[in-house]
């Protein structure tokens, strides 16, 4: 999986099609990725000791197939390519317009 946290990532597939945020966390065994804002969840929570019951909400994983990340310079969804430098460091670029993600 070439997705990292703190990349800017925009959803291509489910009910949140076209929404835009960044990666919170990646579960790199499950081969998703947590986005904030993407796939809420509600879920009611019993009062336990201190703290008060109510709904809860928070965001779900999503499969990593259904984002792409934005292009830094043109701001539009593209692939992820690699390219090795010359002291023989791997780096992340854009696919569109060659821009290091790193």
């Amino acid at each position: 999986m070439n997705l990292k946290k703190g990349d800017k990532v925009i959803v291509t597939a489910g009910k949140d099609k076209g929404k835009e945020g960044l990666i919170n966390k990646v579960l790199r065994t499950e081969n998703k990725v947590i986005v904030e804002g993407v796939n809420i969840l509600k879920r009611h929570r019993k009062a336990q000791g201190d703290t008060p019951g109510g709904i809860v909400e928070f965001p779900g994983a999503i499969h990593a197939s259904n984002v792409m990340i934005m292009d830094p310079k043109t701001k539009k969804p593209t692939r992820i390519g690699h390219k090795v430098d010359e002291k023989g460091k791997k780096t992340r670029i854009s696919k569109k317009s060659g821009v290091n993600l790193d």
